[in-house]
């Protein structure tokens, strides 16, 4: 089993792909995002399908990295016999997904193992195989699956396999297409030109970036990938490619994380925009607008990538799971959640959108006052929080907070923009939500705001307060949180979301997970608040170094064992 470390990623912003170091594609779900996936080792064994390209003897060095500004991935192979270039990349497009690779010999002669493994619907499904004018054609139920390539392939034990031969200078090319069962194929593209189409889209959407900073490069980077998880169709943002890989080995803290959760959305909005990406937040809007249409009341915290409303949740029994992290779960219970904090990222985002000078639309501001409308009546309720904790509701202090920032971006709207709505109910409101949390969240005897009211659990979360401006960064009640943080929930340098509970009080679930990574640069955004540069400066080189080699980074990460946790 490969560390999830191990994985780049490739994509089309419909759906997208994990490439391993050793050029092996374990994961890919066909045609979006939250489609069955034709190749699902990532949670199971090769298979549940794979697509792997490697020297037939093992490399000695294996380099890969990003072309530079762009989602094409290189993967160098050094070998006894020679080099190899294994070039990665998913075109972006309107309808038909197809996965480009292409071998280039770089030096000397080396030979070459494909192995193709093809399983639709989750591992769960053997296509039936046919060969013809040069074509191999798996169909499974509507599925369909072609591979189209110069080199001599064969079937061995319901794998297709090739051997062949590399030299300076070659070329081979390999293109697999999704298309449905009943359907043709279309003609597959060129390879070579496929792979220059696709670098130049990405360096001409990254030609918007403006962030001219010491960490120029790695930003980029980052909003590549957050760029790589938007779904061009509809605008909606998924949270991840990927379902149950473990926030603890072995766990059950396994989620499927490929959908569109208002929140982590908004989150993404927020860091596209700051570095001159503005299209995409006009685009979430509209497909904003599109998913919640209808009673306000009714707003999930998350939703299809088109705007799906029904996400069950299943298991997935036939799979083991990521390094025996069972179950493997798809769709998501949390759907059903009331997490009052998404009112608030909503509002907020909506509101960076106007300053932003993302396009006017008067059904978004409609949108928003229906939705202040109705959280006037539900905010003193309790909730299941921005972790989904799967036990009983409770008033969580970060949600009140995000009730008071819905509140307040509704009030410097209509002071901002002149535009019309109940002003003096919302500040009524934001002013009760400030004092109750002020009196009810903040646990005295430890100088810091904690998880729920009434009590003396803390909770990362509640070091967003200064970042979207609850209270001043150098107020004593925050810095006291930080350091109450520090104290209790830093594991290694690192933030730990909360403190887990072996009888499951906390979030009804069993202990252990690793240490949250989000958090630990919510941590560094408040140290640079508090005019505590350096050690913000530390703490964010410590987060880079935990990067894998191409610069991605999963949600967790296990301090002890030094891997990356998650999705």
């Amino acid at each position: 089993m490969r560390s999830i470390e191990d994985y780049a990623l490739i994509g089309d912003m419909q759906t997208a792909a994990l490439v391993s170091r050793d050029g092996s594609i374990d994961w890919l779900c066909l045609p979006h995002f939250s489609s069955g996936a034709c190749f699902a080792a990532l949670l199971g064994l090769s298979d549940h399908g794979r697509w792997l390209i490697t020297p037939a003897s093992p490399a000695t060095t294996i380099r890969r990295s990003y072309r530079p500004s762009s989602l094409v991935l290189e993967t160098e192979f050094t070998t006894d016999a020679g080099v190899v270039r294994l070039v990665d990349c998913m075109p972006p497009r309107d309808d038909t997904p197809d996965v480009i690779r292409l071998v280039e010999g770089v030096r000397g002669e080396v030979t070459m193992r494909m192995e193709l493994i093809i399983r639709f619907d989750y591992g769960s499904i053997v296509p039936w195989v046919q060969r013809t004018d040069g074509m191999l054609r798996a169909i499974g139920g509507p599925d369909a699956v072609s591979l189209w390539t110069p080199v001599a392939t064969h079937g061995v034990s319901l794998t297709t396999v090739a051997d062949f031969v590399i030299r300076e200078g070659d070329r081979v090319p390999f293109v697999l297409m999704w298309h449905p069962s009943e359907r043709e194929p279309p003609a597959p593209p060129d390879a070579t030109a496929a792979i220059s189409a696709t670098d130049t889209w990405w360096r001409h959407w990254c030609e918007q970036y403006n962030y001219e900073g010491k960490w120029r490069d790695e930003v980029l980077r980052s909003a590549i990938t957050l760029k790589a998880l938007t779904f061009a169709p509809t605008g909606g943002i998924v949270a991840a490619a990927t379902t149950s890989l473990p926030e603890q080995i072995g766990g059950v803290r396994n989620w499927d994380y490929r959908y569109c959760w208002l929140r982590d959305a908004t989150f993404t909005l927020y860091a596209l925009m700051m570095c001159g990406f503005s299209d995409e937040a006009t685009a979430w809007r509209d497909w904003l607008l599109r998913a919640v249409a209808g009673d306000p009341s009714r707003m999930q915290i998350m939703y299809g990538a088109s705007g799906e409303r029904r996400l069950t949740e299943l298991e997935l029994s036939w799979l083991p799971g990521y390094e025996q992290s069972a179950p493997v779960r798809i769709g998501n219970a949390a759907v059903t959640q009331r997490q009052l904090d998404v009112y608030g990222e909503v509002m907020d985002a909506l509101h960076l959108a106007r300053r932003h000078q993302a396009l006017p639309n008067d059904d978004a501001w409609a949108l928003q006052t229906a939705l202040l409308t109705y959280l006037e009546t539900v905010w003193p309720e309790p909730d299941e929080g921005i972790w989904e904790v799967r036990g009983p509701r409770r008033h969580f202090t970060h949600s009140k907070v995000m009730a008071w920032v819905a509140f307040d971006r509704g009030i410097k709207a209509v002071e901002g923009f002149a535009l019309a709505g109940p002003v003096d109910r919302w500040r009524e409101h934001r002013a009760r939500i400030h004092a109750e949390v002020c009196a009810r969240g903040f646990d005295r005897r430890q100088n810091a705001f904690t998880q729920v009211y009434d009590s003396s659990e803390l909770d990362a979360s509640l070091l967003m307060l200064p970042l979207v401006g609850f209270l001043p960064a150098n107020d004593p009640r925050v810095i006291g949180t930080v350091t109450a943080i520090e104290r209790t929930l830093v594991a290694d340098g690192f933030v730990l979301r909360y403190r887990t509970a072996h009888d499951g009080r906390i979030d009804g679930l069993p202990a252990g997970e690793g240490v949250f990574l989000p958090c630990s640069f919510w941590l560094a955004d408040n140290y640079v608040l508090q005019g505590r540069r350096d050690e913000a400066t530390r703490l964010f080189e410590r987060l880079l170094s935990v990067r894998n080699d191409v610069g991605l980074l999963s949600e967790e990460y296990d301090p002890q064992a030094h891997r990356l946790l998650g999705n």
